[in-house]
């Protein structure tokens, strides 16, 4: 394995001290001139890389940032990690990115990794069995920055970035009310999940609205598997008072649910129509095409990053927390509108 040049090297070669080489090194005055061109020739030659992180380090400066979220396979994470990673490249950061796959003890694991790792500050997406949130406490006891984007926790006094995740869900039922539908039932997230709640509050604001009493009957809770949305859409399609719309928290679980539609023989939409979250480029791909609500996913990412480096910068500092609410869009497709 190749040794590394440091700074010993070069004095040793040149036989002056470390001291020297370092002053040359860093353009710095009181060494002469023909000396200080020796070192930058020698370190040229020998390849001669600083080491960025001790440097750094010496300055509490490491110009990394951490970020954690439940699954990259998910498009949502995926794209908004790949909108965070760009703007941290463009403002000379470097980004180091874990996921939990859903578990709280991987979450656990990630931050002790990454405070070790001497980040700057946190960007996090809560794992769906996230309830005990010691560890962030933990975090902001010891001045570490951090931003929640998507799944966040009241209990935290931080900034956030989120969508109306209440209200594109009120419009979600809307739509499926005016296109006919009269018994919504509403395939959501796990009880603890922030977003699946709020989208629960829009999904009940709209059915009151209409004057429709919710039946909690209709409400299924889901791990975000796919076959547990097939067989909850099984379980209500067998119902003797059957729903004819369904509001699903996630793409990945409506093509759960379609594929249950599929094996029972039940046409979308026709007899039952279908709107999703996340908009999920597969959306437009499946016969039939799926109606969805698309969020502003490279903003989401590009705000997180802002609101931590202002943070880390300080010039929020002292302030309260800053709370970015972005707005939605319902993209109609086939599995949604009315039948003429």
């Amino acid at each position: 394995m190749r040794h590394q040049v440091t700074i010993k090297d070069i004095a040793k070669q040149l036989n002056v001290s470390v001291a020297t080489v370092s002053r040359a090194l860093r353009d710095l005055p009181d060494i002469h001139p023909d000396t200080k061109k020796s070192v930058l020739d020698l370190a040229a030659e020998l390849d001669y890389q600083p080491n960025v992180l001790a440097t750094s380090l010496v300055k509490s400066k490491t110009k990394t940032l951490g970020l954690i979220v439940p699954d990259l396979g998910y498009y949502f994470f995926s794209t908004v990690v790949k909108s965070i990673e760009e703007a941290a490249i463009a403002a000379g950061y470097s980004l180091l990115i874990t996921q939990t796959q859903e578990s709280y003890e991987r979450e656990l694991i990630n931050i002790q990794n990454l405070s070790r790792s001497q980040v700057e500050g946190i960007i996090i997406s809560l794992s769906r069995e996230t309830v005990n949130l010691d560890h962030l406490n933990r975090l902001q006891r010891r001045g570490i920055p951090l931003v929640f984007f998507d799944r966040d926790s009241d209990e935290i006094h931080a900034s956030k970035v989120m969508v109306d995740n209440e209200q594109s869900a009120y419009e979600a039922v809307k739509h499926l009310l005016e296109n006919g539908c009269k018994r919504i039932a509403f395939l959501a997230g796990p009880k603890n999940v922030s977003v699946s709640n709020q989208r629960r509050l829009g999904y009940l604001r709209a059915l009151s609205e209409a004057g429709i009493e919710a039946d909690p009957s209709l409400i299924f809770h889901s791990d975000y598997f796919q076959d547990t949305a097939k067989s909850q859409t099984h379980i209500l399609m067998r119902m003797d008072n059957a729903p004819d719309g369904i509001l699903v928290v996630s793409d990945r679980l409506a093509l759960g649910v379609l594929m249950a539609l599929r094996e029972l023989k039940i046409r979308v939409p026709e007899d039952v129509k279908i709107v999703s979250f996340n908009n999920e480029p597969i959306c437009s791909v499946v016969s039939p095409t799926i109606s969805s609500v698309a969020q502003p996913l490279v903003e989401i990412g590009q705000l997180a990053f802002k609101l931590l480096i202002d943070q880390i910068e300080g010039k929020n500092a002292g302030d309260a927390p800053v709370i970015e609410v972005l707005k939605t869009q319902l993209m109609v497709r086939e599995s949604s509108v009315r039948v003429k």
